[in-house]
C-alpha cells in the first residue's frame, strides 16, 4: 500500500471516529432519569411504580410487551380495545409512535393528550417506563 493510501484510510476511519464521538449518547437512546421529569406530564391520568393504581388513565407498570387494553379494572375505549384484539402489543417503537400523537395513531382513543412531539422525549419516557417493566 502507497503511503497516499495509507493517509487517506487513516483520515476516513479518524474522521468516523470523531463523528461517532460526538454524537451524544442520550441523543440515540433513552435516558430514564429524563424520562422521570417528562412523565410529569402523565402523572395527572397515569400512575407507575410499585403503589400504582388505575386513574384517568391505565396504571402503566409492565406496559412494553403489554398488549393493548388489558390492564384489568380499567375502562379502555372501544379503539383501544379493538387494537388489542388485533394483536397490538406495546412495544417501544409503538409507544413512541402512539406518543408522538395518540389521536392520529389510534382513532377513537380516549387519551386527550397532545402527544410527546420530541422524539428524545419519547426515548425518555420510554426508558422510563422500561424500568417499570419485569
Amino acid at each position: 500500500m502507497q503511503r497516499r493510501d495509507a493517509w487517506v484510510l487513516f483520515s476516513a476511519a479518524t474522521a468516523m471516529a470523531a463523528f461517532f464521538m460526538a454524537v451524544p449518547v442520550a441523543a440515540q437512546e433513552g435516558n430514564a432519569e429524563d424520562g422521570a421529569d417528562v412523565f410529569k406530564k402523565c402523572r395527572a391520568c397515569h400512575d407507575v411504580g410499585p403503589e400504582a393504581k388505575n386513574k384517568v388513565g391505565p396504571l402503566l407498570n409492565d406496559i412494553i410487551g403489554r398488549k393493548a387494553g388489558t390492564i384489568e379494572g380499567f375502562t379502555y375505549s372501544e379503539a383501544n380495545k379493538a387494537a388489542g384484539s388485533k394483536g397490538l402489543v406495546w412495544t417501544e417503537d409503538v409507544l413512541s409512535q402512539y406518543l408522538e400523537n395518540p389521536l392520529a395513531f389510534m382513532p377513537g382513543t380516549k387519551m386527550a393528550f397532545a402527544g410527546l412531539k420530541d422524539p428524545q422525549d419519547r426515548k425518555d419516557v420510554i426508558a422510563f417506563l422500561k424500568k417499570h417493566t419485569k
